[in-house]
This record gives structure tokens, sequence and C-alpha cells, in this order.
């Protein structure tokens, strides 16, 4: 059995020793346990052995998690995946966090949809830094336009930029791409001043100290705690 306290300390360890080679501080860096596809077990695991902070890509399977685990009140549930328009009242409701926002269209639907007693939505805006056509997200050149716009959004809080780079052969080959992301970021802090722009979303399990090195904020990390997804083809087929 894949012993997911041990595997978290080891992720921990990692995010602690990337900070340390960056002159960063370790604190600044959250973790996030990628959980799609597994099983609410596996979750309430993670959760046991410190983990608070959960990423999910399909939204059948993330509500049936949330009710499996409800007194466990205290999960900070990030929606990640690609978002159809006929889910974003579920996830508006549901989720503290979204990742994977690349169109208006979808920010104004959260927008509306979000319950006002919940406050407003965590928002990152997923960027396509390497204009991969097999990927969502908006490129450099949509980004100011839709940042400005989803900042007006009164129920939104638009928090900073989501971006998965092109696989590289070496981990290292992605710090180009990360930096990029970092440097958007910094552009979209001057221009939107009174925005709290203060995440960047970037690193999995094979490229989270490149991630780190270039400033990453949130590293999304699946495989390396939980081990390989049992069934994606059945998640998928349940997230319909």
């Amino acid at each position: 059995m894949h012993k997911i306290d041990e595997k978290l300390a080891d992720v921990t360890a990692r995010i602690m020793r990337a900070a340390q080679s960056a002159q960063r501080n370790a604190a600044d860096i959250s973790l996030l346990a990628v959980s799609k596809t597994q099983p609410a077990e596996r979750l309430r695991e993670a959760y046991n052995a410190g983990a608070r902070r959960f990423g999910e890509n399909y939204l059948q399977e993330a509500l049936d998690k949330q009710q499996e685990l409800t007194a466990l009140n205290d999960i900070e549930w990030h929606f990640i995946g690609p978002i159809q328009s006929n889910k974003t009242r579920a996830i508006a409701t549901h989720f503290s966090w979204v990742h994977s926002v690349e169109r208006l269209k979808i920010a104004r639907r959260l927008n509306d949809q979000r319950p006002a007693e919940l406050g407003p939505l965590n928002i990152c805006l997923q960027l396509n830094i390497d204009n991969e056509p097999s990927k969502a997200g908006v490129t450099l050149n949509e980004l100011t336009t839709l940042a400005g716009q989803v900042a007006q959004l009164p129920n939104l809080a638009l928090r900073g930029l989501m971006a998965i780079p092109a696989p590289a052969s070496n981990p290292e080959d992605s710090r180009r791409s990360f930096a990029q992301v970092a440097a958007a970021l910094k552009q979209l802090r001057q221009s939107h001043p009174n925005c709290p722009l203060d995440t960047l979303s970037m690193g999995m399990s094979a490229d989270l100290e490149a991630a780190i090195a270039e400033g990453a904020t949130t590293v999304r990390i699946g495989t390396d705690i939980f081990g390989p997804r049992p069934n994606a083809a059945a998640a998928n087929a349940r997230s319909l």
C-alpha cells in the first residue's frame, strides 16, 4: 500500500529544500494535494497526515467526496479542471478556489452564482504559457484584457495565475516558462494594484523545484502523494 503519510512528508521536505535553495521562506509556498480519481478514504488519510488543501478536476466526483468528508470542515476545496457552463453553479457553491478560469463567460457565471454568504470566490486565470493547441488557457496577449474584466466582478477575488508548461525532458527546462508566468503576474500587479494578486499556481510532482525557484506560491502535487491514479477512465465517466 502506498503510504500517504510518508509520501506527504517526502513532498513537504522537497518543498522546504527547494525553498531554501531559492532563498525563499517555505511558509510562503502552499501544497495543494491533487486528489482527482482518488477515493474519499485516501483523502482522509492525507488529511490525517496534515493535508488541508485538495484539488479536484471532476465536479461530480468532487461533490461525492465532499459529502463523504463533511465532518472534516476545515478542508479547503480547489477546482482545477476544465469548466463547462452547466457546472458553474455547483463550482461557485462548493469550492473556495478555482484555478482554471480562461473565459469571461465562465467568470461571469461564477460571479453571478456565488452565494453572497460565502464571500468572494478566489480565482486564478489559467495561462497557456507555451501556446500549446492541446491545452486550455489564455495566451499572454489575451491575459491583460481578461484580467481587467474579471477584476470588475464583485463576487470574485482575482488572486493570480495558474499554468502548466509544455512537457520537458529536464525539469529545469521548464524554468523559462515558469519565469514568464511570474513576470506576467508582476505586470498584473502593476496594472491592478487593488487586486490581491498573490498566487502563482504552478509546479507538479516532476518539476516543483523549478517552479519554486521561479516564484511558485502553490504547487499542485498528485502522484507523489497518492501514487498512480486509479481507474481514471471511470472517474472521467462519473464526471459527465
